[in-house]
């Protein structure tokens, strides 16, 4: 059973395709309340198994992944009759926020996004997809020259295939070059760190990028 404590006050962060989110406190510490909303639209029997297999599949993939050396929010607490995580509160900005901020330290944006492909590269060689990697589910918790932490991997996989590393690459050179002017410096350090985290795989990852972008082109 969730235990959120405190003065029983919590906080709207957001409401998305899939869940809601809302700060709360839990046993004494800042944490993340993320329950799966009803489908009004499915069956009420099927609704409820897939947010109870979609909660339990995110925290396979939030241990799994920490299990590879890579930061995730901590699981404090499930309550699967309530489809709700109680989740680790990460603070700092996101990447998203110190690509976009033009004070930000063209060194430290390099070492930020060689940390996240270490920590994509780790996860991927541990066969695990994140599947919505963009730089806005990328924290530092420890600020700019400590590890990527990564959050939301409701919609990543086990096992994952080619075809769904290669997504999750795409989407971040995507993002990169979108948000910075120095996008092609940031993805050369990106790269680095990417196949110092997955040195078995990362050429063949990148291939199926660079096949899944020139797909996008001609689409």
């Amino acid at each position: 059973m969730s235990r959120e404590r405190g003065s029983g006050a919590t906080t709207p962060l957001s409401r998305g395709a899939e869940a809601s989110l809302r700060r709360v406190e839990w046993m004494g510490l800042p944490a993340i309340a993320k329950e799966r909303d009803p489908k009004g639209y499915r069956p009420k029997a099927l609704d409820r198994r897939l947010r109870t297999e979609r909660t339990r599949a995110e925290v396979r993939l939030l241990v799994e992944a920490r299990r590879h050396a890579v930061r995730t929010p901590i699981v404090y607490d499930i309550d699967l009759s309530h489809h709700r995580l109680i989740l680790e509160e990460l603070p700092g900005p996101t990447l998203r926020a110190y690509l976009e901020d033009a004070s930000s330290d063209p060194t430290a944006l390099r070492a930020m996004v060689r940390s996240l492909g270490i920590a994509l590269g780790r996860l991927h060689a541990g066969g695990i997809a994140h599947g919505d990697l963009t730089t806005s589910n990328v924290l530092f918790p420890e600020g700019p020259t400590g590890p990527a932490a990564l959050i939301d991997l409701s919609m990543g996989s086990r096992n994952a295939g080619i075809e769904e590393l290669g997504i999750d690459l795409h989407l971040v050179e995507e993002d990169l070059r979108a948000l910075s002017a120095k996008g092609e410096t940031l993805l050369k350090e990106f790269f680095a760190g990417y196949a110092d985290g997955n040195p078995a795989t990362h050429s063949e990852v990148r291939a199926r990028a660079n096949a899944i972008r020139g797909r996008m082109r001609y689409a």
